[in-house]
């Protein structure tokens, strides 16, 4: 069996000039070749813009619903339904004061960056729980007041 004289000089063209000899040699043959230049479109164009903004939104939003999902059905033991934050008073960019409900009484705390101290303990309700919280300050000021009287 003999090989016909262009697969040798096929061959020969590969090895000396690389991948770009193929295209030279394909022509000799007359075989049809591909451009040896690929065609490049231009990555940033409508369609990829909506694309990615369409993919970024749909991330985002299924970030917030799972957030959403965690905050709602979160069953962690060691979380008390009773024990809530009825108002907060800030006293300083660091420092504020907060009225906890715990339970049957109400319990006023200054927070600190470094600590949390029990001010006040209330039998009686100070605030409603789910009160307006605008008028937790002149609230204080007539239970402090108040316990000065005494």
């Amino acid at each position: 069996m003999r090989v016909p004289a262009y697969y040798y000089r096929a061959s020969v063209i590969l090895l000396t000039t690389g991948f770009s000899g193929l295209a030279s040699a394909a022509v000799s043959t007359g075989a049809a070749v591909a451009p040896s230049r690929p065609v490049v479109a231009d990555p940033v164009n409508a369609g990829s813009v909506m694309q990615l903004l369409a993919g970024l939104i749909l991330v985002v939003a299924l970030i917030l619903l799972l957030g959403w999902l965690v905050k709602r059905y979160s069953g962690l033991p060691g979380q008390n339904r009773a024990l809530r934050v009825v108002a907060t008073l800030p006293l300083s960019t660091r420092e504020r004061l907060v009225l906890v409900q715990a339970g049957e009484q109400q319990l006023l705390l200054g927070v600190t960056p470094g600590q949390v101290n029990l001010l006040k303990s209330y039998d009686q309700p100070l605030i409603e729980p789910g009160a307006a919280m605008g008028d937790f300050a002149s609230r204080l000021q007539q239970a402090m007041s108040r316990k000065g009287a005494e």
